[in-house]
């Protein structure tokens, strides 16, 4: 399957440059649009590690790095651990989210507090994730983690918020219809939260829209 991609030769040289930095087990993982992505362990922490795909046209992992440095101590996605090119291709190393994607896990109200939590943080920053609203870079855990910087941007204005909130509720989509059946969430709960929206839009007062989440 990846062998179209990269030859076997090629792994092996980017496994021992690997291990040469402390991380071992390197597995492939999964395949992305923009890089081939493997799972790795740096003693007993996992970690994932992402490797510029020789046919894309982006260069994306080095401003991935520089948001994720801005998020360092936030406890909003995980740590960065390296960042740098390997045979004229970028890299980049960072902690293993444990966890489902937003789009299959089991959702609970405290998952959606924090969601909405996170996401408010991520406005305040000034950074926007640019693909909140997909529910595949959301993972649903212990904690909750937003994953995947590669289109987030601080020039753009952030939007976070307000994306998650219409993919959870709003949206018709398989997400928001699994959330609106488990809570039992009717029409004047979806009144209230448009209000609360147009409102933190002008704000960015998240009072309103957390104390909505809680009632249900």
């Amino acid at each position: 399957m990846i062998e179209c991609l990269i030859s076997r030769e090629r792994i092996e040289r980017f496994k021992k440059f690997m291990r040469e930095k402390g991380i071992e087990e390197l597995t492939f993982y999964s395949k992305g649009t923009t890089s081939l992505v493997f799972l790795g362990k740096i003693g007993e922490k996992k970690v994932i590690v992402k490797l510029e795909r020789e046919d894309t046209p982006r260069k994306n992992f080095k401003r991935e790095a520089e948001i994720l440095k801005l998020l360092e101590g936030h406890d909003i996605a995980p740590e960065l651990i390296d960042y740098g090119t390997f045979e004229g291709k970028e890299y980049l190393v960072r902690e293993f989210a444990e966890g489902e994607p937003l789009l299959y896990a089991d959702i609970e109200k405290h998952h959606l507090i924090e969601i909405a939590k996170k996401t408010h943080k991520l406005d305040v920053l000034g950074i926007d994730h640019g693909q909140i609203q997909g529910g595949k870079h959301i993972i649903i855990g212990k904690t909750v983690w937003i994953i995947d910087f590669e289109k987030a941007s601080t020039r753009r204005k952030p939007k976070n918020l307000t994306s998650a909130m219409a993919m959870l509720f709003l949206n018709e989509n398989a997400i928001s219809k699994r959330i609106r059946k488990k809570f039992g969430i009717n029409k004047e709960f979806l009144a209230e939260l448009r209000k609360a929206l147009r409102e933190y839009k002008e704000s960015k007062n998240v009072k309103k829209i957390l104390t909505l989440i809680s009632s249900l």
